[in-house]
C-alpha cells in the first residue's frame, strides 16, 4: 500500500529541516518495504507572500486527502504587522480545526548522551520519559473573545465530551507505557477545571490498568523541575498544555530536539515544537532532530509502522552517542556538524 505525505516546509528553517526529515522517511520506507509519495504545499508567512493567506485552500485540501502532514515551522518578524486574522500562526490553528486534531502528543525524553545539557542536575533528569497530552481544539484559544476601550476578555469553555476524548487518548497511551496518568487542572478556582477533574476520573475508571492522579497546574509546574521522573503521561487543557509542554522541553537541554504529533478525527499533523528561527535560516546550522523525530511519530501514529519509527529513534540516539552536535548543542570535544551533515549521519545509521 502506498502512503501519501504532504510536507509543509513553512518559513525560516522549515525548508532545511523538512528536507532532512524527508530523506529519513525515504530511506526508512525503503528499508521497511513501504511505498511513500510526497507533495509540498505552502502555509504560513510564505503562503501570505505568495497567495495572500496563511492557509491556502489548496494546502488544506491536500492535507485532508493525505495520510499524514509533516510541518516545518511558520512565522517570523516579517509578518508581525499583518492583520491578526492573517498571521502565519493562523495556518496551524486552521489545520488543527479543519482536520479535527484535538490531541497534541509531546514526548519529552532525555537522551542519555545529553543528560548534562539540561539546566537541571543530570541526576534529576536522567531517565526522564514523559508524554504530555494536550487538548488542542477547545478551551480559551477557541472561546469567545473581544475587547472594548480598556477591557478585554477571553472565554474558557469545555464540554464533557471534549474532556472525555482527550483523557481517553492519555489512558490509551499510558497502557503501553508505565500505566500512570496525571491530570492537570486548576479545580480550586476554575469551573471548567472542576468539570475536567470530575470527567477525567470517570474516564480513567474505565481503564482498570491505569493509575490516575490529579495536580493543580502550579504544583505540576513546580514538580516538573523538582522531580520530573515521577511523571509518565500528563493530560491537560489547551492553555495549560501549551505552557507545561514548553517548560518540560527545557529538561532535554535544547528545544531543537523535541517532536510533536497532533491527532484526532482527520489526517495527523507532525511538527517539531520549535519555531521558524529566521535569524539562522539558510545558514545550515539548524538542528533537524526535532523534525526527524516528528517523522518517526508520523510513521508510528499515522502509518502504524512502529518498528520503522523505532529504527529512526535509535538512529538519532546513536548519532548523539557518537558525539555529533549541531550548533545549538556543540561543546568542545564533540564533532560540530551542519543541518545536512546531521541528516547524513542519521541516514548512515539507518
Amino acid at each position: 500500500m502506498s502512503h501519501h505525505i504532504v510536507i509543509i516546509p513553512g518559513d525560516g528553517i522549515g525548508v532545511e529541516i523538512t528536507a532532512v526529515a524527508r530523506q529519513v522517511l525515504e530511506k526508512t520506507a525503503a528499508k521497511a518495504g513501504l511505498a511513500l509519495t510526497f507533495e509540498e504545499k505552502p502555509a504560513g508567512g510564505t503562503a501570505i507572500d505568495k497567495m495572500g493567506v496563511p492557509l491556502p485552500e489548496e494546502t488544506l485540501a491536500a492535507a485532508r486527502q493525505a495520510d499524514a502532514v509533516l510541518l516545518g515551522a511558520v512565522g517570523g518578524p516579517a509578518w508581525d504587522q499583518v492583520a491578526p486574522e492573517l498571521r502565519p500562526e493562523r495556518a496551524i490553528l486552521g489545520l488543527r480545526k479543519a482536520l479535527g486534531l484535538y490531541a497534541n502528543l509531546r514526548p519529552v525524553k532525555v537522551s542519555p548522551a545529553l543528560a548534562d545539557y539540561s539546566p537541571l542536575k543530570p541526576e534529576l533528569v536522567a531517565g526522564v520519559d514523559i508524554l504530555i497530552v494536550r487538548e488542542l481544539n477547545g478551551g480559551i484559544y477557541y472561546g469567545e473573545k473581544g475587547s472594548e476601550k480598556d477591557r478585554a476578555w477571553d472565554t474558557e469553555v469545555y464540554s464533557a465530551m471534549e474532556v472525555e476524548r482527550i483523557v481517553a487518548v492519555a489512558c490509551q497511551a499510558a497502557k503501553v507505557r508505565r500505566g500512570k496518568v496525571t491530570s492537570v487542572d486548576k479545580a480550586n478556582v476554575l469551573a471548567t477545571s472542576r468539570l475536567w477533574r470530575q470527567t477525567a476520573g470517570t474516564v480513567a475508571a474505565k481503564f482498570t490498568d491505569i493509575n490516575l492522579d490529579h495536580l493543580y497546574v502550579d504544583n505540576c509546574a513546580m514538580q516538573l523541575v523538582l522531580a520530573p521522573r515521577q511523571f509518565d503521561v500528563i493530560v491537560t487543557s489547551n492553555l495549560f498544555g501549551d505552557i507545561l509542554s514548553d517548560e518540560a522541553a527545557v529538561l532535554t537541554g535544547s528545544i531543537g530536539l523535541l517532536p510533536s504529533a497532533s491527532i484526532g478525527d482527520g489526517t495527523g499533523l507532525y511538527e517539531p515544537i520549535h519555531g521558524s528561527a529566521p535569524d539562522i535560516a539558510g545558514r545550515g546550522i539548524a538542528n533537524p532532530i526535532g523534525t526527524v523525530l516528528s517523522a518517526a511519530m508520523l510513521l508510528r501514529h499515522s502509518l502504524g509502522e512502529d518498528e520503522a519509527a523505532c529504527r529512526v529513534e535509535q538512529a538519532v540516539e546513536a548519532v548523539l552517542k557518537d558525539g555529533y552536535r549541531t550548533a545549538d548543542l556543540y561543546r568542545p570535544g564533540f564533532t560540530k556538524v551542519s543541518t545536512m551533515e546531521m541528516g547524513r549521519q542519521i541516514l548512515d545509521r539507518l
